[in-house]
């Protein structure tokens, strides 16, 4: 009985410290990841890497109109390499689109690239793929190794679109990707609105399934 007496005596201390440095110092189990969410057309079905698709505005009138290819302005190329938005949603369609995620589907917040959709062997309509350029924050079309962008929630209708560079500045390599991503918005060149880097005002888009 002394014995038993003893060891509850002895154990009082340890259960005490034990609750204390719980209740004070909360054990963090990992959380499961987040579950990703599917990004939705205008018809509410969940993008296709299959399908194609306009980029088209929530809004109408002037600030309204499609995303298409069209020749830069001052170019001397043949082909038109620009990536535009119509002045209005009234008058010609965009150029369709297919989105290629890094994955098999495509959600909010995960990588993709972007490629017109051309169905002829016309000898400009091999410069497809969405590119940020090298010397200006325009965006062009290109045959290979474009840039990479995300879809995201936009705080007022529909989606964003964000480019990010896939591989971090050398300046800090260990730096969350996103830290890195510039918002796509409309730029005005010409008379035209292209799209471009923009530190502010991001281009709102729906997507309009053809």
């Amino acid at each position: 009985m002394k014995c038993l007496f003893f060891l509850c005596f002895c154990l009082f201390p340890i259960l005490v410290f034990s609750s204390t440095f719980t209740s004070q110092n909360p054990i963090n189990l990992p959380s499961e990841s987040p579950v990703p969410k599917p990004v939705f057309d205008t018809n509410g079905k969940e993008l296709n890497p299959n399908s194609s698709y306009l980029i088209t505005s929530p809004f109408s009138g002037a600030l309204g109109g499609d995303v298409y290819r069209g020749k830069s302005p001052n170019s001397d190329g043949p082909c038109p390499y620009g990536v535009f938005r119509y002045n209005s949603d009234v008058g010609p369609s965009g150029t369709p689109v297919r989105f290629i995620p890094l994955s098999t589907n495509i959600f909010e917040d995960q990588l993709l690239s972007i490629q017109f959709r051309i169905l002829t062997l016309r000898p400009c309509d091999g410069y497809t793929i969405w590119k940020v350029g090298n010397i200006n924050a325009y965006l062009t079309t290109v045959q290979a190794d474009g840039s990479y962008f995300k879809m995201v929630k936009s705080s007022k209708f529909g989606y964003n679109l964000l480019y990010c560079p896939i591989t971090p500045p050398i300046i800090c390599l260990r730096c969350p990707d996103d830290q890195f991503c510039a918002k796509v918005g409309v730029v005005p060149q010409n008379g035209k609105w292209r799209l471009a880097l923009v530190n502010e005002n991001p281009l709102d888009v729906y997507f309009k399934e053809v």
